[in-house]
C-alpha cells in the first residue's frame, strides 16, 4: 500500500512537470507570435513614415546598366535563403531609372507560402528608397487578377495562373499588414470580383474562388471582423489598420452571400448526383450492368461534387461557420450497388409503380410545346375553316330571311286568295326559287375569286419558302435533342402547307434504319403538330402500317434493320399517345402468331420500347400482361437459339421486373440504438462529458463488441467530432485497459483494407479513418512509431507488385490526401528530438512519392502547400528525383556522423540511469508486465495515476475532479509521446534501440520525504523480517551455487543436491584416478566454517549421468540465444547500412512491433507481436527477440 502510495506521489509530480512543459510550449509559441508581430510593427511604421534617401546620395551609387539588371533579375527568384544577400546588392545599386523593371520581376516571381516574408521585406527595402515604387507595385500585382482589356494573361496555364493568384493575394495582405499598400480598397474590388456569382457556371473558376476566398478569410481574419485564434492578446496591431467598418461589413456580406450561393449549389448539384445514382440504381436492377458513358458521366459528377464540398467546407471553416449538411436520402445509393433500392411489387405494377422511371423521360414524352402560344393561327391553317363557316353562316342567314319573307306575305293574303288562286302561288314559288338560285351562283362566283386569290398568295409563299424547306429538312438528322426538335417544329410552322406536310412526312418516315436514335425526337415532332395538323400523324402512321404489313406477310429474312426502325418507331409514336394502341397491339399478336426468325426481333423490340408504357398504363396493362404471358409460354414451347431466348427474357423483364421480397430494414435492440444515439445524434462538445457517463453506466460484456463497431464508424458521423470519438476512447480505457487497445488494432487494420481495396466509395470512411489514427495519437493511445510506419505504408503499399496499377494508379492522387489528413491531425507535435528527424526524413520521401505523380490538380497543391507552410515552412520542394536522392543521402550521413560523434560515457551513463530503475515499476497496479514500468516516452506514470485513482464502479460522482481533468482541451505537447529520446545518446534512426533503452528525467526529492520513505521503509523490512522468523524453512534448490569463498581455484560450479544434500558436482566435470571416475567437490561445515571436501564417484552413475545431461542442455540453449541475437543484429545493420531502416518493412503488419497505449497505462500488451520484449527470470533481465510473421 505504501508503495502504491509512494508512486502515485512520484506520477503526480510527473504530472505537474508534463503540465509545466506544456505551459512552457505555449509561451513559446506566444513569444514568437509576438516577436512575428513586433517585427511588422517596425516595417509598418518605417513604410508609413519612410526616410528616404536624396538624390545626391543615390548619384553615388552603382547606377550601371548591367549592374541594375544583374540585380533586378534576381528579383524573380525572391527566397529567404537569398533575401539578406539581395537586400545588401539592393543598398548598393541605383534603380531610380529601373523601378518599373524592378515591379514587373516582383511581379512574375513565382512565390511560394514560405517566400512571402522574405518578398516582403524586399519590397520594405525598395518602398523605402523609391517613392514611386509602391504605386507600380500595386498595379503590377492587380494585374494578376484583372488583365485588363488587352487581356494580358500572366499564364496560359490555368493552374499555374490560380496558384499565381493565392501567392499574389498573400503577398498583397502582408503588404497591406505593414503599410506598403495603404489603400484597403484595393481588397474590396478583388473580392467583388472573386465573389461574383458570374463564376458559379465555370466549375473550375468556381473551385478557384473558394480556394482564394478561404485563404483571404484564414489570413486576414481582420478584415471581416474575426480575431486570430489563441492571439487575442495581440490584436492591438490589427486595431491600427485603417479598415473603415462600411468595408468590414462589405467583406463579411460579400463572403456570406457567395457562401449561401456556393452551398446552394452544392445543393443543387447533390440533388443531380442523387438523381443519377437513382436512375443507376434502377438500370443496374433492370439489366445488371451500367454502360461505360453512364459510369463514366457518374464518376465525373461524384468527383466535382466531391471537390466542391471540400471547398464550400474549407470557406465554412474559414468563416467560423458550420459546413452545410446534405439531406441523406436513403433510397439512393451508388452506381457499384442497387441493392437499396425499393423494390417493385409485381402484382398491381399499374397502381404501385409510375408510368414513367423519372421526371425528365416524363417531361420528354408528356411536356409538349403550345403551337398557338409561339405561331400565329393563320399559319396553323386555321383561318380557313373560319372562312368557310363564315359563309355557311351567311347562306343559312339569307336562306332564313327570304322563308320569312314568303311565311308574311302568305299569311297576308290568305283571307283574300281563292281556291282559283293556287295555281298563281304556285308561279310565285317558280320565282323566287328562281331568285334563289341566282343569289347562290353569285355567292358562288365570289368564293371561287377568294379561292382564286388565296391559291396565288399561296403560290408566291411556296415560290419563296421552297427553299427554306429544303434547309429545314436537311436539318432534321441534326435534331438530336428537346431543345432542337421543338425549335425546328416552331420553324416548320412558319412554311406550313398541304405539300409542305407531305413532304415532312415523307422526310420522316424515310429516317436511316440505322438512326434508330432519331426515333424519339421524330415522334415528339408528329406528337407536337398533330395538335394543330391533324393529317401529319394519320399520313404517317398509315404509310407505316403499310410498311409493317408489307414486310410481315413478305417473311423473307433481310431487311432485319428495316424492320426493327418500322416497328420502334410505331412504339415511339405510341408512347406518345399519337398512335392508337390497338395497332401495337395488332402488330405484337401478328408476330407471336408466326414466332420464328425476324418475327422474334421484331416483337422484342416492340417490347422494349413501349412494352412498360403499356404494361404501367391502367387503360391496357390487362392485355399486355396477357400478351407477355403468350411470350413466355411461346418461349417454353419452341426450341428457340440462345440469342432469341435472351432477347425474349429481357424484353419480358424489361416489362414486368420479377418479384423480389421487400426489403427488410434491420431491427436493432433498443441498447444499440441508445448507444447509437449517444455516438451518432447527442455527441457534441458540451455533451460529451455526459455521453461518456452514460457509455459507462452501460453493461459492458453485452455492449463491448457493439461500441468497438461504433466507435470505428466515425465517418457515419460529424467529421469535426472526430476528436471527441477519441477522448471518449480515453475516458473508456480507464476502466477497460483492452478497449483501446482494440480501437487501436481495428483502426489500423482499416487503413490496411482501405490500401487493399482501393475503393472509390471508401474514401471519406478512409479519410476519418486517418484523422481518428492522429487524434488516438493526440491522446497518448499510440506512439510515433505506429503513426511513422503507417505513413510509410501508405506511400510504398502495393508498389513493385503486379496490382500496382489497380492499388495506385497514376493518376490518383487520394493517398496523397491520407497522408495530409493524419500529418496536419497530428504532425505538429513531431516538432524537436528524434520524432522531428523521423518526419524531416519521412516528408523527403513524400515528396518522391510526389514527384511520381506528376501534375497535381489544383486542390491537392494547395492542400500541399498549406502542410509544408505549417510543418516544416524553411524545409526545401524539390522538382526531380535526382535532388531528392542527394539530399537523403545527406541527410543519411549527417544522421551516421551524429551518432558517432556522440560520447561513449554519455551512453554509459544512459545505460546506468536505466538500470537503477526500481522494479517494481515493471508492473502495473493490475499485477501485469509492463515495458520497463514506462512506454516509449517514460511519462506514461500520470495516466496509471489517473488510472488507479479513478473508480471502476458505474458512477463517477466522488471523481469529478480526475474527469475534468480529463476533459480539458487536448494536450499539444503530445509530441511528449517520443519522450526525452530527443536528447539520448542514441544513433539517430535507431528505431529499435528507441524502442527499449528508455530515461526518464531525474527528479527532485524533498529530504523531508525522502527521511520519511527510508523510515517507513525500515518498517516494512522490519515486519517482513519477523513474519520469516516464523515461517518452516524450505528446502534447498537442486541447482544450488556454492559459495565463492570456499572454492580452490575451480569455475563457476554448480552443486547438485544428493539425497543427503551434502555433495556436489564440478561443473568441469573433470575425470581423475582414471577415466571411471570424476572428481567432485562435497561442501561440509565444521563448526561455523565451511569446507569443501574433494572425492572420486564412478562416472557411469546417475547423478553424474544427468548432471551432464543437463549442462548439455543449457549450452544449446545458450547457443541458440547467441545465435539468434547475432542474426537480428546483422540484419539490422543491414538494414541501416541499406537506407531501409524505415521502409524495409513496406508489406508487413501494420500493427506489429507497436507499443499501444491502453488509456494511459504504462503496460504492454501481452501479446505483442513483434519488435523487442523484456522479460523477468530469476530476478534479473535476458533479451529476446521474435521476428515478424
Amino acid at each position: 500500500m505504501e508503495n502504491t502510495q509512494n508512486e502515485n506521489r512520484r506520477e503526480t509530480k510527473q504530472d505537474d512537470e508534463a503540465r509545466q512543459t506544456k505551459q512552457d510550449d505555449e509561451e513559446a509559441r506566444l513569444e514568437e507570435y509576438k516577436k512575428l508581430i513586433d517585427q511588422k510593427t517596425a516595417l509598418r511604421r518605417s513604410n508609413l513614415n519612410p526616410e528616404r534617401p536624396d538624390a545626391n546620395y543615390l548619384r553615388t551609387l552603382d547606377s550601371s546598366i548591367k549592374r541594375n539588371t544583374t540585380v533586378i533579375k534576381k528579383l524573380k527568384t525572391i527566397n529567404d535563403e537569398q533575401k539578406d544577400g539581395l537586400m545588401d546588392e539592393l543598398k548598393s545599386v541605383n534603380l531610380s531609372k529601373f523601378v518599373s523593371e524592378a515591379v514587373s520581376y516582383i511581379c512574375e516571381a513565382k512565390l511560394r507560402s514560405a517566400d512571402i516574408q522574405a518578398a516582403v521585406q524586399v519590397c520594405s527595402l525598395l518602398h523605402q528608397r523609391y517613392k514611386d515604387f509602391s504605386p507600380c507595385l500595386i498595379q503590377g500585382l492587380l494585374k494578376v487578377f484583372f488583365p485588363g482589356k488587352s487581356g494580358d494573361d500572366l499564364d496560359a496555364d490555368k493552374n499555374s495562373r490560380a496558384m499565381k493568384k493565392r501567392s499574389t493575394l498573400k503577398l498583397l495582405i502582408e503588404l497591406y499588414f505593414v503599410g506598403i499598400v495603404e489603400d484597403a480598397s484595393i481588397f474590396v474590388n478583388i473580392i467583388k470580383d472573386l465573389t461574383s456569382l458570374e463564376h458559379l457556371k465555370d466549375r473550375e473558376a468556381t473551385q478557384t474562388n473558394l480556394s482564394l476566398l478561404s485563404a483571404f478569410a484564414r489570413q486576414g481574419r481582420f478584415f471581416i471582423g474575426l480575431q486570430a485564434h489563441g492571439h487575442e492578446t495581440y490584436d492591438e496591431f490589427f486595431k491600427d489598420l485603417n479598415v473603415t467598418a462600411d468595408q468590414k461589413k462589405f467583406f463579411k456580406k460579400a463572403l456570406n452571400s457567395y457562401y449561401e450561393a456556393v452551398a446552394e449549389l452544392l445543393q443543387t448539384e447533390h440533388a443531380s448526383l442523387r438523381l443519377m445514382e437513382a436512375e443507376n440504381a434502377k438500370v443496374l436492377s433492370a439489366k445488371g450492368e451500367l454502360s461505360d458513358e453512364n459510369t463514366a458521366s457518374y464518376e465525373k459528377l461524384r468527383k466535382s461534387f466531391d471537390q466542391l464540398l471540400r471547398g464550400v467546407s474549407s470557406l465554412a471553416e474559414a468563416l467560423d461557420m458550420q459546413p452545410p449538411v446534405m439531406p441523406d436520402d436513403g433510397n439512393t445509393t451508388r452506381v457499384t450497388t442497387g441493392t437499396d433500392v425499393a423494390p417493385s411489387s409485381a402484382k398491381e405494377p399499374s397502381a404501385l409503380e409510375p408510368i414513367w422511371d423519372d421526371e425528365d423521360t416524363k417531361a420528354f414524352y408528356e411536356s409538349l410545346p403550345d403551337l398557338r402560344a409561339f405561331v400565329p393561327a393563320v399559319l396553323l391553317g386555321e383561318a380557313e375553316p373560319k372562312l368557310n363557316e363564315q359563309h355557311t353562316k351567311g347562306r343559312e342567314q339569307s336562306e332564313s330571311i327570304t322563308e320569312q319573307d314568303t311565311e308574311v306575305h302568305d299569311n297576308a293574303q290568305t283571307s283574300s286568295i281563292s281556291e282559283y288562286q293556287l295555281e298563281g302561288k304556285a308561279d310565285d314559288g317558280v320565282k323566287d326559287s328562281e331568285d334563289k338560285g341566282k343569289d347562290a351562283d353569285k355567292e358562288k362566283s365570289k368564293e371561287k375569286d377568294l379561292d382564286r386569290k388565296t391559291e396565288r398568295e399561296k403560290e408566291k409563299i411556296r415560290a419563296v419558302d421552297g427553299a427554306s424547306l429544303d434547309n429545314l429538312l436537311q436539318r432534321l438528322p441534326g435534331c438530336v435533342s428537346r431543345d432542337l426538335i421543338d425549335q425546328l417544329t416552331v420553324e416548320f410552322c412558319y412554311l406550313n402547307s398541304k405539300a409542305s406536310r407531305k413532304k415532312l412526312v415523307r422526310a420522316v418516315f424515310n429516317v436511316p434504319r440505322t438512326s434508330l436514335e432519331l426515333l424519339p425526337y421524330y415522334s415528339r415532332l408528329v406528337a407536337t403538330l398533330s395538335m394543330c395538323m391533324k393529317d401529319v400523324p394519320s399520313m404517317l402512321l398509315a404509310m407505316l402500317e403499310e410498311e409493317f404489313n408489307f414486310l410481315i406477310n413478305k417473311k423473307d429474312q433481310i431487311n432485319i434493320e428495316t424492320k426493327i426502325k418500322n416497328i420502334r418507331f410505331i412504339g415511339e409514336l405510341c408512347k406518345f399517345k399519337t398512335a392508337p394502341a390497338a395497332l401495337v397491339f395488332s402488330c405484337l399478336k401478328a408476330c407471336l402468331d408466326d414466332f420464328s426468325h425476324h418475327n422474334i426481333d421484331v416483337a422484342c423490340n416492340l417490347l422494349e420500347t413501349c412494352g412498360r408504357f403499356l404494361y404501367r398504363s391502367p387503360e391496357t396493362t390487362i392485355r399486355m400482361a396477357n400478351m407477355l404471358e403468350i411470350l413466355m409460354r411461346l418461349k417454353n414451347v419452341k426450341n428457340l437459339d440462345p440469342r432469341h431466348s435472351t432477347l425474349v427474357e429481357n424484353a419480358y423483364y424489361l416489362c414486368k421486373p420479377p418479384e423480389r421480397s421487400a426489403r427488410v430494414s434491420k431491427v436493432r435492440p433498443p441498447l444499440h440504438q441508445y448507444i447509437r444515439k449517444l455516438l451518432f445524434s447527442d455527441l457534441d462538445k458540451s455533451s460529451v462529458e455526459h455521453v461518456l457517463r452514460q457509455l459507462r453506466k452501460l453493461p459492458w460484456v453485452e455492449c463491448q463488441q457493439y461500441l468497438l463497431k461504433c466507435f470505428l464508424k466515425v465517418h457515419k458521423g460529424k467529421y469535426s467530432h472526430v476528436h471527441l470519438i477519441a477522448l471518449l476512447t480515453a475516458g473508456l480505457s480507464r476502466h477497460h485497459d483492452s478497449f483501446a487497445v482494440s480501437v487501436v488494432d481495428e483502426v489500423l487494420e482499416e487503413i490496411r483494407v482501405g490500401l487493399e481495396l482501393n475503393d472509390y466509395g471508401m474514401q471519406q470512411r478512409r479519410l476519418a479513418h486517418m484523422r481518428f489514427l492522429g487524434e488516438l495519437y493526440s491522446y497518448k493511445h499510440i506512439d510515433s512509431s505506429v503513426v511513422f510506419e503507417t505513413l510509410y505504408l501508405i506511400i510504398v503499399f502495393g508498389h513493385g507488385t503486379p496490382e500496382q496499377d489497380v492499388l495506385d494508379p497514376p493518376e490518383d492522387c487520394f493517398r496523397i490526401r491520407l497522408i495530409i489528413t493524419l500529418l496536419q491531425t497530428c504532425g505538429h507535435y513531431f516538432n524537436r528530438g528524434s520524432s522531428k528527424r523521423k518526419l524531416d526524413k519521412f516528408l523527403l520521401h513524400f515528396q518522391r512519392y510526389i514527384i511520381s505523380k506528376g501534375p497535381l490538380p489544383l486542390d491537392i497543391e494547395f492542400d500541399i502547400q498549406d502542410l509544408f507552410s505549417e510543418l516544416r515552412p524553411n524545409m526545401a520542394r524539390y522538382s526531380s528525383v535526382e535532388e531528392l536522392d542527394a539530399a537523403l543521402v545527406e541527410l543519411e550521413e549527417s544522421e551516421r556522423a551524429a551518432s558517432v560523434d556522440k560520447p561513449e560515457n554519455e551512453r554509459h551513463s544512459d545505460s546506468e540511469s536505466q538500470k537503477v530503475q526500481p522494479r517494481d515499476a515493471a508492473f502495473s497496479a493490475n499485477g501485469r508486465g509492463s515495458a520497463n514500468g514506462a512506454e516509449e516516452n517514460g511519462k506514461d506514470h500520470e495516466e496509471a495515476a489517473d488510472s488507479e485513482s479513478y473508480s471502476d464502479s458505474g458512477s463517477i460522482d466522488g471523481h469529478e475532479d480526475e474527469e475534468d481533468l480529463m476533459f480539458e482541451e487536448k494536450s499539444n505537447d503530445a509530441s511528449e509521446n517520443e519522450g526525452d529520446d530527443e536528447d539520448d545518446g542514441m544513433p539517430a534512426g535507431s528505431d529499435e534501440d528507441e524502442g527499449v533503452e528508455v530515461r526518464q528525467k531525474v527528479v527532485q526529492v524533498d529530504p523531508k520525504e525522502q527521511e520519511d520513505f527510508d523510515r517507513e521503509l525500515k518498517a516494512l523490512l522490519q515486519e517482513s523480517l519477523e513474519s520469516r522468523k516464523s515461517e518452516v524453512r524450505p528446502r534447498a534448490t537442486l541447482n544450488m551455487m556454492v559459495p565463492m569463498n570456499v572454492l580452490e581455484g575451480s569455475k563457476d560450479p554448480r552443486a547438485v543436491e544428493s539425497e543427503s544434500g551434502e555433495e556436489t558436482v564440478d561443473e568441469e566435470g573433470g575425470s581423475a584416478g582414471g577415466g571411471s571416475k570424476v572428481r567432485v567437490k562435497v561442501l561440509m561445515k565444521k563448526g561455523h566454517k565451511q569446507q569443501t571436501k574433494q572425492m572420486f564417484i564412478p562416472g557411469d552413475c546417475s547423478l553424474v549421468q544427468s548432471t551432464k545431461q543437463q549442462e548439455a542442455a543449457e549450452l544449446e540453449e545458450k547457443q541458440s540465444i547467441k545465435r539468434r541475437i547475432l542474426e537480428y543484429n546483422e540484419r539490422e545493420e543491414e538494414e541501416m547500412n541499406g537506407g531501409s531502416s524505415q521502409m524495409g518493412w513496406g508489406q508487413g503488419g501494420s500493427n506489429t512491433g507497436s507499443s499501444i497505449r491502453s488509456g494511459g497505462r504504462g503496460s504492454w500488451d501481452g501479446s505483442t507481436r513483434g519488435g523487442r520484449q523484456r522479460h523477468h527470470i530469476a530476478g534479473g533481465f535476458y533479451h529476446s527477440y521474435s521476428r515478424r510473421r
